[in-house]
């Protein structure tokens, strides 16, 4: 396979969706519903395909990275004894991008099959198709982005088409709403962002991915600023990735379509945190700083703060809503426990159960006829059984049930918090695993046993092939997904290439938890246990939810999300209204009034006046000033 082929094999992957959003856009015959769904699929199909080739040829040849090509974007005067800043606009090509690139495009290529069958006779069906190309040109271009201006750029551009696609009912209020919420918050986190990638840029002199590496390897040039660049970056990561206290726009995504909610809120726009924070790992990781302990602590609160907010919710696409904020909030931790490894490894093997778990739920609410309250529904199993099947088998491996893709990469998270020392951590790990067999399992009962509790739950329609050929094949993937090496590949890719990567066999794999650190998969197995005997006990059959007579004022705290949303209307909303009526009115006052205003007419006045008292009428006066000025020129030419 020739050199150039390869090189501009990236690029083919990255631009496809672009010209696929392009086509679908400009209408004609490509704008034509049949025609926009074909455009729209072929476009991913084709960026999976290629994003295999570039990972096989990258595998089979042992290189830590493939040659790629940059081309020069902008070019600013000089900085410092630098000739020219310039940014180039590349690709980085090395098994973290290319795996991401698997995970986007053929999670992706899932969702926009099953879109076809949940969208069908939705008046905006070409446009979603659209929306969705160029949210995954977008998404391609942060993971594939060789530096940090490149990927800003297309971090911006997953917010807007986010934006879209949250609102694409945009008919609704809800809808509008929730859109103007993600966008606005994730707006908040990429100014922190900006001014990190500002910081580094300062001191380093450069954005680029590989020069930053060799740059950062001087403690004298990044040590005094690596704590607050590392916080300031992160804050991107804590938009994108719903961290708190950004975490609040997530949930109410869910008013997007379902397929949206699987792409974004599951497999891809959500993990970018994740996967910027590994990407740019050696940053966050220098010497001296404390960045990574406090980024941690941040991801470990969110996942338990929203695994409580999740045991109390009825919207089933909410409960999943809030169980990625808590998976994320583990990739998170897993980061802060100096862990990249454990964090991709989980954000892999999250991206195909979670997917799997919105599809299966939005084949659900497609069965109900749109109805999305848990306790509405009971008694799908043996109605819907392709949905129960593919839907429990997400759920296991969720709950991290062994030997299912989430007990080997939850396992390497609880296994790494205790190698790092970090026993806090490694406690809220274990108890998280809890509450998520308690409210997965609480909705897994709810929904698929018991008896009907309503008209739509007795007569449901199971969802057409196009919805449930995806469903079996992300099944797929979360039952195996642990025994694909995918930790080794990442370990050998943060270990700098060193060593040799998947040697160990297939048996030695299935049983990698137990014995790399029997202590953290032993607890993950009992807290599976403890969360499912609870569960069970609680709602096998149940007509109603017991746990509001039982817990009181937490059970409503939990339901209400703990009052985080009231709390930022109430408090922080008006007080950033009168912070920014206060700053207007100070520009208003001093520097439009004062400045451009007064300041203007006071120096017109000023020079009137000046010119007032040269303009005398006194013929002495006008021949004096003649004079000084001749002789002033004359002194000016003698002195040259």
């Amino acid at each position: 396979m020739e050199d150039h082929f390869i090189e501009n094999l990236g690029w083919v992957a990255l631009l496809l969706p672009l010209l696929s959003a392009v086509a679908i856009t400009l209408g004609g015959p490509f704008g034509a519903r049949r025609a926009a769904a074909k455009i729209s699929i072929g476009a991913v199909a084709l960026s999976f395909v290629a994003s295999l080739i570039l990972f096989l040829y990258l595998h089979l040849t042992g290189q830590p990275a493939l040659a790629e090509t940059s081309f020069p974007w902008l070019i600013i005067g000089k900085y410092g004894e630098l000739n020219n800043l310039q940014f180039n606009l590349g690709l980085q090509l090395d098994t973290l991008s290319l795996v991401m690139m698997l995970v986007v495009t053929g999670v992706g290529l899932l969702i926009h099959i099953y879109s076809q069958g949940y969208l069908a006779g939705d008046p905006g069906y070409s446009r979603y198709f659209a929306c969705l190309s160029l949210f995954t040109f977008s998404m391609l271009g942060i993971v594939l982005a060789d530096n940090f201006l490149m990927m800003f750029i297309f971090w911006e551009l997953v917010g807007i088409s986010s934006y879209l696609l949250i609102g694409f009912w945009y008919h609704k209020p809800a809808a509008a709403d929730a859109c103007k919420k993600a966008f606005i918050t994730n707006r908040i986190g990429d100014f922190g962002f900006l001014l990190g990638i500002l910081l580094v840029w300062s001191v380093l002199g450069s954005v680029g991915f590989a020069s930053l590496k060799l740059e950062a390897a001087h403690p004298n040039h990044f040590g005094p600023v690596a704590t607050i660049a590392g916080l300031l970056i992160f804050c991107g990561a804590m938009g994108k990735s719903a961290q708190f206290p950004l975490h609040v726009w997530l949930p109410d995504a869910m008013e997007g379509p379902t397929p949206v909610s699987a792409l974004i809120h599951a497999a891809t726009m959500v993990a970018a945190g994740v996967y910027m924070l590994c990407r740019v790992y050696f940053l966050l990781s220098f010497p001296g700083s404390q960045a990574l302990e406090i980024i941690g602590w941040i991801g470990g609160f969110t996942a338990l703060l929203a695994a409580l907010i999740a045991v109390q919710q009825n919207d089933i696409k909410r409960i999943l809503a809030y169980s990625t904020l808590s998976q994320l909030g583990y990739m998170v931790m897993a980061v802060g426990s100096h862990g990249p490894t454990a964090a991709m490894y989980h954000l892999t093997t999250h991206a195909f159960f979670k997917a799997l778990l919105f599809l299966g739920a939005g084949a659900v609410i497609h069965a109900m006829h749109h109805e999305q309250d848990i306790w509405q529904m009971g008694g799908l199993r043996k109605k819907l059984p392709v949905t129960f099947w593919t839907f429990l088998t997400g759920t296991l491996a969720l709950c991290g049930v062994p030997f299912f893709s989430g007990f080997y990469s939850k396992d390497s998270i609880l296994a790494q918090a205790l190698k790092n020392g970090s026993y806090g951590l490694f406690i809220i790990g274990v108890l998280v695993a809890a509450l998520t067999t308690f409210y997965m399992a609480r909705l897994a009962l709810v929904v698929f046993w018991g008896s009907a509790r309503s008209s739509a739950a007795e007569h449901p329609h199971e969802a057409p092939g196009v919805m449930l050929w995806p469903l079996r094949i992300l099944a797929v993937p979360s039952v195996i997904g642990g025994l694909l090496f995918i930790e080794a590949t990442f370990e050998h890719f943060f270990a700098g290439g060193h060593g040799e990567a998947g040697t160990i066999t297939w048996a030695e794999q299935l049983l990698e938890p137990l014995n790399a650190s029997p202590a953290a998969a032993l607890s993950g197995i009992f807290a599976i246990m403890v969360g499912g005997a609870f569960a069970g006990a609680l709602y096998w059959k149940a007509a109603s939810d017991p746990l509001p007579l039982r817990l009181g004022w937490f059970a409503r705290a939990m339901r209400n999300r703990f009052y985080f949303d009231e709390l930022y209307e109430r408090v922080l909303i008006p007080a950033t209204h009168e912070l920014w009526s206060r700053i207007a009115q100070a520009i208003d006052r001093w520097i439009i009034g004062g400045l451009a205003v007064r300041g203007a007419s006071g120096a017109t006045e000023f020079a009137g006046r000046a010119l007032r008292l040269v303009q005398s009428g006194s013929l002495q006066t006008y021949a004096f000033l003649l004079v000084a000025g001749v002789a002033a020129v004359i002194y000016c030419l003698l002195a040259r």
